[in-house]
């Protein structure tokens, strides 16, 4: 029996790696290594407990060698565990520090906006708290293909009705009646497939419409609203540049730098080089 038991807590630590990576959170992660740690001193206490005969069934004095080397195989596992979430929370928190610093000084040069009124933008990550406001660059990273068309997926028969309604309204120049649409559609439709291309669409109607600030608005927003979607580098771009025609070059540049820092291959980066010229950036 013991030598079943502890051949199952072998096995366990074995998998602890491959059991890591299908857990949602790092706190489900930690919780279960602790679990496992605790079933293993009490397996070691049961075997000691049983003396010399229940050594000699659990496979004689090297049982306790091999626990021993499943406790630092958990103990390295947790430590990994603990630095992971440590950097995670490092990296949501620069990239919330990033997106509110964005925030506020587009609310700057829009008119009738109260800049302290501006919040926090979180990521999201293990610990989910706020940020404070920070002018440093983020560190995140995060892979996003530049797609020209909407993504596609399970659409509602309204959902692409209003889509089209909109996109039809800014084909036929009415940028700012585009615009509006497109601001209703992606407050109907959260998180719907065709909302990160709403958003984008969005500031290109009222950069169209000569709304610089709106326009950056709404692409700073888009791209709080999904960091790491389809056209999170888009966004990132125009509202670099938008920010440039608005005199803000310093931010303008910052800004563009962090478009080739995420999207590395993106078109969106190959882009930068000629924004970053125009602007005269360092």
């Amino acid at each position: 029996m013991r030598r079943v038991l502890l051949g199952a807590a072998m096995a366990l630590a074995l998998a602890a790696p491959a059991f890591a990576q299908d857990k949602q959170t790092l706190a489900d992660i930690r919780k279960e290594l602790g679990q496992l740690s605790s079933q293993l001193q009490s397996l070691r206490s049961e075997l000691v407990a049983s003396g010399a005969k229940g050594m000699q069934a659990a496979g004689g004095a090297s049982a306790l060698q091999r626990m021993d080397t499943m406790e630092a195989s958990i103990s390295r596992l947790t430590s990994q565990t603990e630095a992971l979430q440590n950097r995670i929370d490092r990296v949501v928190k620069d990239g919330s520090n990033r997106i509110g610093d964005l925030e506020f000084r587009v609310c700057e040069l829009e008119e009738g906006c109260d800049p302290g009124s501006v919040g926090n933008a979180p990521l999201g990550g293990s610990g989910g708290g706020d940020a404070p406001k920070s002018a440093g660059a983020s560190s995140l990273t995060a892979p996003a293909p530049n797609m020209t068309n909407a993504p596609k997926g399970d659409l509602t028969v309204n959902e692409q009705t209003d889509f089209d309604r909109a996109k039809g309204v800014l084909g036929q120049g009415d940028f700012r009646g585009a615009a509006d649409l497109f601001a209703t559609f992606t407050q109907t439709y959260p998180g719907g497939p065709l909302t990160p291309e709403a958003g984008y669409l969005r500031g290109d109607a009222l950069n169209r419409a000569g709304d610089v600030p709106g326009a950056a608005r709404a692409w700073l927003d888009a791209f709080s609203a999904d960091p790491a979607g389809p056209r999170a580098a888009d966004n990132l771009l125009e509202l670099g540049k938008a920010l440039g025609a608005l005199g803000q070059t310093s931010e303008a540049c910052t800004t563009l730098r962090e478009v080739a820092v995420r999207f590395p291959g993106s078109q969106a980066a190959g882009k930068v080089p000629g924004a970053q010229s125009q602007l005269a950036c360092n």
